[in-house]
């Protein structure tokens, strides 16, 4: 079977000023530069049939949050030719707030999630400040009221969606963080979302700080070179030098980059 070749754009959305340190576990050398983080949505496209990976947060979650807010991701999708009401389906990675909010923005989405991710968010571990901090109650309701109107398909485990396009059950980072792989002409990427924040914490294996179970972290670096054609094919999920490695949208559009078309080497 021939496998299509999708389009993958990655759309930034918001931003925040970080120190290298904070985003590992333990820094992998004593310079304390500065290393900002990047938030992003992604847009996996076969002619018509649009797949949207991940629904980013609002103004108001922003400035919850000290983030600084670029644009609504929903209504970055115009640039595209996408309106939101023709979104079918969305790729929840995971349901920490900058994954899994503006659901409501999206009424006609079928949402994929591994159902672990609902139960950890829903369970006896949203006792503890360090885990709870990263979801917002209001956005896993949202999910919530999605099973009850039959709009959430469920994994357990490493799935195909369709051809072309799959689904890897990392964890590590939560208990059911997934990770998507796509068929691009280009070969096989992989969109680790937050299996890997940065290039240097799967590069240095170097975990971010935000994790339920480091072993898991650490295992989910091999899955996804296993799944991706090179280490130059993983797109980690909030590193500003994706912007730099890769092609704007009509070659000048650096908010909007196209994976599909190839990177520059690091």
């Amino acid at each position: 079977m021939t496998l299509p070749n999708y389009e993958v754009y990655a759309l930034r959305y918001a931003t925040v000023a970080r120190k290298r340190a904070q985003n590992f576990i333990t820094p992998p050398d004593p310079h304390d530069g500065p290393m900002p983080m990047d938030y992003f949505v992604w847009v996996i496209r076969d002619g018509s049939r649009v797949y949207l990976v991940d629904t980013g947060f609002n103004a108001a979650a922003a400035q919850a949050r000290g983030r600084e807010f670029l644009r609504c991701p929903i209504e970055s999708l115009e640039k595209l030719g996408i309106s939101p009401a023709d979104v079918q389906d969305v790729i929840v990675t995971h349901l920490h707030y900058d994954h899994a909010g503006n659901i409501r923005k999206l009424p006609n989405a079928r949402l994929h999630l591994q159902e672990s991710e609902l139960h950890y968010a829903c369970g006896c571990n949203m006792r503890f400040d360090m885990l709870r901090h990263a979801y917002a109650v209001e956005d896993v309701v949202d999910v919530v009221r999605g099973v009850y109107d039959k709009r959430v398909a469920f994994y357990h485990g490493h799935d195909e969606i369709a051809p072309g396009l799959e689904l890897l059950h990392i964890g590590g980072h939560t208990q059911g963080l997934q990770s998507v792989r796509v068929h691009t002409a280009r070969g096989w990427m992989v969109l680790a979302s937050d299996a890997s924040h940065y290039y240097d914490n799967m590069g240095l294996q170097a975990p971010f700080p935000i994790v339920h179970n480091v072993a898991d972290m650490l295992a989910g670096y091999d899955t996804l070179l296993k799944f991706a054609e090179s280490p130059e094919h993983i797109v980690p999920g909030h590193d500003p030098l994706v912007r730099t490695r890769y092609p704007g949208l009509d070659g000048t559009d650096t908010e909007i980059v196209a994976l599909h078309l190839g990177g520059k080497q690091p």
